[in-house]
């Protein structure tokens, strides 16, 4: 099972271990991109990163933690972009939800991310929906 449940995400970040979801692709067709979330546990608080890179990887590179970031004039871009901070785990789940479009099921434990990419890939990079068939998530506006 890749997916977490909600009481196995909020159990790997209350023993301090991130999770991540893969969002969707970013950018335009002349420059693609990916988008992905991770939730990590930073002592007292659980902070929120939302990593915007460029597609530069295939069926045999996936490894999207090396991927340069997409916006190359935005520093914040190339560690992730800390969105938000949260006290609880649960209030991090969905604060992340709420300003990425996150979805609930959809939560890996760090390092799966990349599986999800690869699937992503394995299927021809789909525009409109994941591999599996259910749209991205439309993101709100970051302020």
């Amino acid at each position: 099972m890749r997916y977490l449940t909600e009481s196995f995400a909020l159990g790997a970040l209350r023993r301090g271990r991130p999770i991540e979801q893969f969002l969707s692709p970013a950018g335009s067709p002349e420059r693609p991109g990916i988008r992905y979330i991770e939730l990590r546990p930073a002592k007292v608080r659980y902070e929120i990163y939302l990593y915007t890179l460029e597609d530069v990887g295939h069926k045999t590179f996936v490894d999207v933690v090396v991927f340069p970031p997409l916006h190359t004039d935005d520093e914040d871009e190339e560690f992730g972009r800390l969105v938000a901070t949260r006290d609880d785990p649960l209030a991090a789940l969905a604060a992340a939800e709420d300003i990425t479009g996150a979805t609930r099921g959809r939560w890996v434990n760090t390092g799966l991310v990349q599986d999800e990419y690869h699937d992503y890939v394995a299927a021809g990079r789909p525009a409109n929906s994941s591999p599996d068939g259910n749209p991205w998530p439309v993101p709100p506006p970051i302020p």
